[in-house]
């Protein structure tokens, strides 16, 4: 495994996923729990994840939804690495299998209009848009070098089905960016506000798409995270604690 310093491991959906991932640099919270759970997928399809990181939605999916077919691509070695330990250790090797590679250059084991889902938390600060991170890793997953954002967009476009869907999770300031990336390419556009406590302004949007497909854009009522003290609302507990569904 590439060197990538301390190594901690944690525990996702009750226990049901150990991912391991370094203890500085980007480390995953509840963003990539909230995209798993609202990947509309079902048993037997093919659910590819651009950029997968250490793993932590594409083997939330796969531990909700055991015989799936998921796929995670990543262009860090070090954290393809982990989410293939994280698979193992999980017991979810069957159905996961992660590549190494850039979503900009096609992959050889990536064949176009194979999938039935294609999951991202795509980098969302373009260069020079933002002070870059000091470490790497989070760097990248935040968008410096990591591509484009339209990049992303026609990755997906290239290898979905007809009428397979894009699942993305991204921050509610950049929303007109993402859409304008969209529009055109995809249709039946459901945006999912995610507010930090009620009365609060969203931070993230969940948003999903189809490959030819048509119908209006749709606003959904939006999931609360917060209650008035420090804890999750119930649905946000179902979600992280009990692997529930988060429609969209």
């Amino acid at each position: 495994m590439t060197d990538c310093g301390e190594i901690d491991r944690t525990s996702l959906l009750g226990g049901r996923v150990t991912l391991f991932q370094p203890v500085t640099g980007y480390r995953a919270a509840i963003d990539p729990v909230l995209l798993a759970a609202s990947v509309p997928a079902r048993i037997g399809e093919r659910v590819l994840e651009l950029g997968c990181g250490t793993g932590a939605a594409l083997l939330c999916l796969a531990a909700r939804l055991p015989g799936l077919d998921v796929t995670g691509l990543e262009i860090q070695p070090m954290a393809a690495d982990l989410a293939r330990r994280s698979a193992a250790e999980s017991g979810l090797s069957t159905n996961v299998r992660v590549l190494e590679g850039d979503v900009a250059a096609m992959q050889t084991e990536l064949y176009p209009n194979s999938f039935d889902h294609v999951m991202s938390n795509p980098p969302y600060w373009p260069a020079g848009r933002h002070t870059p991170s000091p470490n790497t890793h989070k760097a990248l997953s935040h968008g410096d070098a990591a591509g484009d954002l339209d990049v992303f967009v026609q990755a997906a476009l290239r290898l979905l089905k007809s009428r397979g869907r894009l699942t993305v999770i991204f921050p509610a300031e950049r929303l007109d960016y993402l859409l304008s990336r969209l529009t055109g390419r995809f249709g039946d556009i459901r945006i999912l506000p995610l507010w930090p406590r009620s009365g609060v302004p969203a931070k993230r949007v969940i948003v999903t798409g189809r490959r030819d497909a048509k119908g209006p854009l749709v606003l959904l009522p939006g999931l609360v995270l917060h209650q008035d003290g420090q804890g999750y609302t119930p649905a946000v507990e179902a979600i992280l604690r009990d692997a529930a569904a988060l429609p969209v």
